[in-house]
């Protein structure tokens, strides 16, 4: 046998030995599998370490869509640098403090309150705790209610159980849970200034790639409901917070020449209670109670009926016009997707539930057309 016989026994040997090689579509499926297999393990591992901050990254991307055609305008009215860092930074402490202004100030009129709270503690174990004026001016039961009072909380027996009911080991479990709710939402908020830094800074490219990905996966309908769940965004920030802040301002007016007790606070209070469906009327009520236990009935009157004025126009005009026009979907999906976007995430909800809303609507248009519209 030749040296040529024996190398073709021995290539025949070894590849007997080999295993025989994939076809070319089989071995592209497999490796498909594999991919695919890899970014669920890799998504789930990276939402598992994430899930914590997941609240605060979707708060910076909500603020950064909400926030976006103001930042779009100050880029062109000046240009970033070459480093891009000054406009974005300004922009977020902007945003930081218009979070935390409101904050102070209510810290501020906390520690003037404080002194009043400790002397009225004090006097309770003195005396007891006085039958408040306003009892005397309820409109029915008036005597009852005052002799109730006097019989059972105005002596200092009285006083002294009901403030001692409250223990030190109690009230300090409520600091300590209170102090790390704190702690903890600080934290979350200044993750969130971070993340919102970066996304005005990287806006551009990060849409644009959201947009490319959104396409590549789902083809132009992918895009079609990227760009809806942003307009939603855009509609609900009109609809909820620019509205809640008109009723804040104009029953702030309201609250000043009636004469209820700090008009700007309660004026804050009311903007942020109308961002929330049904949420207004329960301020304006309080303010009211307040007017009718000071002895003003007729300005109390007067908040109610401005108080549901205002928001009668506003729940029934402004707000279906803005929310609904920038999305085309009915205020009737507004509404579900805001009373259960808030049950299920909170605040956020308010933003998250009109988006996905809006996206099932959009899905729901397009598959009873039968047809995808061109993008």
């Amino acid at each position: 046998m030749g040296p040529g016989a024996s190398r073709r026994m021995e290539r025949t040997m070894h590849a007997a030995e080999e295993p025989a090689a994939l076809p070319p579509l089989e071995r592209a499926r497999s490796q498909g599998a594999a991919r695919v297999a890899l970014v669920l393990v890799l998504s789930a591992l990276g939402l598992w370490i994430l899930h914590g901050f997941l609240p605060a990254l979707a708060w910076a991307v909500v603020l950064a869509i909400a926030l976006g055609p103001l930042y779009a305008h100050a880029e062109r009215r000046w240009p970033p640098g070459g480093h891009n860092i000054l406009l974005p930074l300004l922009a977020t402490v902007a945003v930081a403090l218009v979070f935390l202004a409101p904050l102070v100030v209510l810290g501020v009129q906390a520690a003037r309150e404080a002194h009043d709270a400790a002397e009225f503690v004090r006097e309770a174990e003195k005396s007891g705790i006085p039958a408040p004026e306003f009892l005397a001016r309820l409109p029915f039961a008036a005597a009852q209610a005052t002799a109730w009072w006097n019989a059972n909380l105005s002596h200092p027996e009285a006083g002294s159980e009901l403030l001692h009911r409250l223990d030190n080991g109690s009230l300090i479990g409520l600091s300590r849970n209170l102090g790390r709710e704190v702690l903890h939402r600080s934290v979350l908020f200044g993750f969130s200034l971070v993340a919102l830094f970066f996304l005005f800074r990287d806006g551009r490219a990060v849409s644009a790639q959201v947009l490319v990905a959104c396409t590549r996966l789902f083809g132009p309908r992918g895009e079609r409901v990227a760009r809806q769940m942003v307009a939603s965004v855009h509609g609900t920030v009109d609809g909820l917070v620019l509205v809640g802040l008109g009723e804040g301002f104009l029953l702030g007016v309201v609250y000043y020449f009636s004469g209820v007790p700090h008009p700007v606070l309660f004026g804050a209070f009311t903007a942020v209670a109308a961002m929330i469906p049904f949420g207004a009327p329960v301020a304006f009520g309080i303010a009211a109670l307040i007017l009718v236990a000071q002895g003003a009935t007729v300005p109390a009157l007067v908040v109610v009926a401005a108080g549901f004025v205002v928001t009668f126009v506003a729940d029934h005009f402004v707000r279906p016009v803005l929310i609904g026009g920038a999305t085309k979907l009915p205020f009737l999906w507004v509404l579900l997707g805001i009373l259960g976007g808030v049950e299920t995430f909170g605040l956020l909800g308010l933003f998250l539930g009109p988006a996905v809303m809006a996206a099932l609507v959009l899905l729901w248009r397009e598959f009873t057309e039968g047809k995808d519209r061109p993008a």
